[in-house]
């Protein structure tokens, strides 16, 4: 008996761990190219790079990002590590990172945007983009295991988005303010837009007609920069008004905002995750812009300097990782298979392991481009729309060898979904108990989606072993 329980005990412990996708997913994305000499162990010795020369641990299981003065952190690396930990299945540091975030959070529940050391406020305040990235993160954790542990994945995602909506969207414009407590309008960062985010946002907290308009608004903003500023390809600025001139409220920042600098520089990434994933036609078009400009005005990858002015102008002198990994991604987009490949080849080659700026996104950059930075199965489908706790819904045996029982309300559609999105079963119930077989199907991660006749529904996991 006391050996069974050890066994128990173990299993348990290992479930509590288990991951829905282990490293590396190596996906091939539903639009776009994919590198060729492509590898995921790229991405992993960057992973390993990162956080042997980055990740500090504090005391409570908190663990945080150094920055470049390595006595301070900032919220822009916190969400950057919750990123890279969820996609690597790296728990026990998600975990850390999200309980630091949340020890320096301010009044709106957004993280101060600079602290020394393990604590300790000396910037105050929200900054937009690691908000954007660490609810995105929280989203990839819930898909990775589940909301039912210590942490609330789920829940702290939910919370996080609706801050965001609250303080971090103008009212009435659905401009992105930089931060929860100033811009809008009036001064904007593209580099922050994150449409692809916001479509997912709208989807996980089932309010999609909201974050839609704030994906819209995002390419009127860039495209109004583009235009206004005769801009040679994506060449947006630093930071903008909403229509697209130079903000009198940027002077502070480096060339007043005018030029495309270390603030601008990631924007062809995040753009380009948005026709990656979802196939979105102005997404496309920027993201070619983007590429075409390193392709053919500059002769290709190893030309990029790091900053531009909008006329296609060189600013910069250096060559490195933030700039060429983000175009790299665009050239994702870009038609043009040799280019992504070089691309791909010249952002590997870059080695500046103790910058930052440069390796955490050279990482991120090539998560990307090695298929495993990808939209999750439950940002794709609606999941907070029964009420889980009066409902009756059930599945088993979870684990299962090849037939599972649904115990739903009646006249429910059950939809049998593969981890990669795709329906492979659908039947409406005629009875609270419904037998389904699955034992041609491969084994793996499957979603039980049950949903009922107003359109509600929920998702569970289910693994066929």
């Amino acid at each position: 008996m006391k050996n069974l329980f050890f066994v128990i005990a173990f299993l348990l412990a290992i479930e509590s761990q288990s991951q829905t996708q282990p490293f590396p997913a190596n996906k091939v994305y539903g639009n776009g190219l994919m590198a060729v000499p492509r590898s995921s162990q790229d991405a992993q010795t960057n992973y390993d790079v990162w956080k042997n020369n980055f990740v500090e641990s504090c005391s409570n299981g908190r663990y945080r990002v150094k920055f470049d003065n390595s006595s301070e952190t900032v919220s822009e690396g916190i969400a950057y590590g919750m990123l890279l930990s969820a996609y690597k299945a790296d728990k026990l540091l998600f975990d850390g990172l999200w309980l630091y975030y949340k020890d320096n959070v301010n009044a709106n529940k957004v993280m101060n945007w600079k602290i020394s050391g393990c604590s300790g406020t000396i910037g105050y305040n929200g900054a937009t983009d690691a908000e954007l990235d660490a609810a995105f993160a929280l989203i990839v954790a819930d898909y990775q295991w589940a909301s039912t542990g210590t942490i609330n994945y789920k829940s702290e995602a939910t919370a996080l988005i609706s801050a965001i909506k609250n303080y971090e969207i103008e009212a009435n414009t659905y401009v992105l303010k930089p931060g929860d407590q100033f811009g809008g309008s009036q001064i904007t960062n593209p580099s922050y837009f994150s449409p692809a985010y916001y479509r997912a946002f709208g989807v996980y907290t089932n309010d999609a007609v909201f974050w839609n308009q704030v994906a819209a608004k995002a390419y009127t903003v860039i495209n109004n920069n583009l235009t206004q500023n005769n801009a040679v390809g994506g060449l947006v600025s630093d930071w903008c008004q909403a229509s697209g001139a130079y903000s009198s409220q940027a002077g502070n920042y480096a060339n007043a905002g005018k030029l495309y600098t270390y603030d601008a520089a990631r924007t062809p990434w995040r753009i380009a995750v948005d026709y990656l994933w979802y196939g979105n036609a102005d997404a496309k078009t920027y993201s070619k812009k983007s590429s075409d400009f390193v392709r053919v005005n500059l002769g290709g990858s190893a030309n990029i300097k790091d900053g531009y002015n909008q006329n296609g102008t060189v600013s910069g002198q250096w060559h490195n990782a933030t700039f060429v990994g983000a175009f790299a991604c665009a050239a994702m987009a870009g038609e043009n298979q040799n280019h992504l490949d070089a691309s791909y080849t010249d952002l590997k080659n870059l080695n500046e392991p103790n910058n930052y700026f440069h390796q955490t996104l050279k990482t991120l950059y090539s998560f990307l481009l090695t298929g495993n930075f990808y939209l999750p199965i439950n940002a794709t489908l609606s999941n907070d729309t029964f009420d889980i706790e009066k409902s009756t819904v059930t599945l088993y045996p979870n684990p299962s060898a090849d037939r599972i029982t649904v115990n739903a309300p009646g006249q429910s559609t059950i939809s049998i979904i593969s981890s990669s999105g795709s329906v492979i079963h659908q039947q409406k119930t005629i009875s609270e108990l419904t037998e389904i077989n699955l034992a041609n199907q491969s084994r793996g991660v499957y979603f039980v989606k049950i949903s009922n006749e107003n359109f509600k529904s929920i998702t569970k996991k289910v693994i066929l072993k």
